[in-house]
């Protein structure tokens, strides 16, 4: 694929600052996938023209190609489920790609869901199918235009991939940015685990890359 002086520029600080949250991983394409839908207002917020959602540049959100800079990645978690621990989590079926670096100075992690199987997956199979994927861009889009801070869809890419649930279905994709996929979750796995060296590593990095006005004060951690 050509790239231009239009290509997204991206890292991966997560990647890169937090060794052993994490496995390197590639995305696993789907068979036949074909981009179904884009939105348009989040691509103008993410500088992308029309070009990036038309052949071949829309291989991008089924996962077929990476662009310079992102280092795909599955993060490790734990949790809470149906109200109780459930130990290890981690990304499932989602791999983030990386960090997108806008041109106001934000930073974009855009996130691949139903993108194949990780060390995470449990007894899953690492897909989605169409009609999760819908209607998770469905919500995601009613969240945010409530006002509630939520991760936002912008593509569904659907296939010829079967993937079965009660019954055979087409896998997708949903490709989501937010500004960061940090959860919760991620400070739980670290403090059931009895490490608090990389609990205060994740609160560091953080603090740096979303409250960096707090860097260095003596009550940065109250944030938590």
């Amino acid at each position: 694929m050509d790239m231009d002086d239009k290509t997204p520029q991206f890292n991966n600080s997560y990647g890169q600052q937090l060794s052993g949250f994490y496995t390197h991983l590639q995305p696993t394409p789907l068979k036949g996938a074909r981009l179904l839908y884009h939105s348009e207002p989040l691509a103008r917020e993410l500088e992308l023209d029309a070009s990036w959602f038309t052949a071949p540049k829309a291989a991008v959100w089924a996962g077929e190609t990476l662009l310079p800079g992102m280092e795909p990645l599955a993060q490790v978690y734990s949790g809470h489920q149906f109200g109780m621990w459930a130990g290890q989590l981690g990304d499932g079926r989602g791999i983030l790609l990386g960090e997108q670096q806008l041109s106001d100075g934000r930073h974009m992690d855009w996130h691949l869901k139903g993108a194949g199987l990780t060390p995470y997956s449990r007894m899953g199979d690492g897909r989605a199918v169409l009609r999760s994927v819908v209607r998770e861009f469905l919500a995601s889009e009613a969240l945010h235009h409530l006002g509630i801070p939520t991760s936002r869809a912008l593509t569904i890419v659907t296939s010829d991939h079967p993937v079965y649930r009660e019954q055979a279905e087409r896998g997708a994709m949903l490709l989501r940015v937010a500004e960061s996929h940090v959860r919760f979750g991620h400070f739980e796995h670290f403090y059931y685990r009895q490490q608090p060296a990389q609990v205060k590593q994740l609160a560091d990095y953080v603090i740096a890359r979303h409250w960096p006005q707090l860097v260095g004060q003596e009550d940065d951690y109250l944030l938590w």
